[in-house]
């Protein structure tokens, strides 16, 4: 049986806002969640797993990668993070959009598994803008930012793999923005035949 849920695919260069978008939209929209993934590192204080995220040992996700149980997975500053296919098809059986906050390398293995996913890139005004923002935070040094702006333009390179671009000029735009492609995806024929059809089946029958 197809999934009535959605997979959201969402990407964005450091500081075009992507995490304050991504907020708004869980906050205002019960039927959205926040994808959880798998990571070998040790739980943070107030971090519960299942919530936050799946804590495993190193041995179970190498296991995991063996047996081709990711979406996607990656090692970032010694650790393994990776996005269980499992996890998330039941949340899209049970009528649940999931969020995949993801780098442009990881959603496009996402993609290629699974092409139904909905995929928005986060784009800020301009490059300067950009810049500005990032030098706003005081938190790095100038090689850091430099470092942070290259790897933007890279990233904002794969914004033509997406399915829609929202630019992030004003923030109360982006976020209506960015709900409105959610519920546009709720409406895409695959899954309203499958949310409402008992409705389509008797279409079928008196046609």
């Amino acid at each position: 049986m197809s999934a009535s849920g959605n997979l959201l695919i969402v990407s964005a260069p450091s500081g075009a806002g992507k995490t304050t978008l991504v907020k708004a939209l869980l906050s205002h929209d019960a039927q959205v969640g926040y994808s959880v993934s798998c990571t070998t590192r040790a739980p943070r204080t107030g971090e519960r797993d299942g919530v936050d995220y799946f804590f495993v040992s190193d041995d179970e996700f190498r296991s995991r990668i063996a047996a081709g149980e990711f979406l996607e997975h990656a090692e970032v500053h010694g650790h393994r993070y990776g996005t269980l296919r499992s996890w998330i098809e039941g949340q899209l059986h049970a009528d649940r959009d999931v969020v995949l906050d993801i780098d442009t390398q990881g959603a496009a293995q996402v993609r290629a598994l699974m092409p139904e996913a909905v995929s928005i890139f986060i784009l800020p005004p301009s490059l300067a803008e950009l810049e500005a923002r990032l030098r706003s935070r005081g938190t790095d040094a100038d090689a850091v930012i430099e470092r942070r702006l290259a790897a933007a333009r890279a990233e904002i390179a794969h914004a033509g793999e997406y399915d829609y671009v929202i630019i992030n000029k004003d923030l109360d735009t982006a976020i209506a923005d960015l709900a409105a492609v959610v519920r546009a995806s709720r409406l895409r024929h695959a899954r309203q035949t499958v949310r409402h059809a008992g409705l389509f089946g008797e279409f079928r029958e008196q046609s």
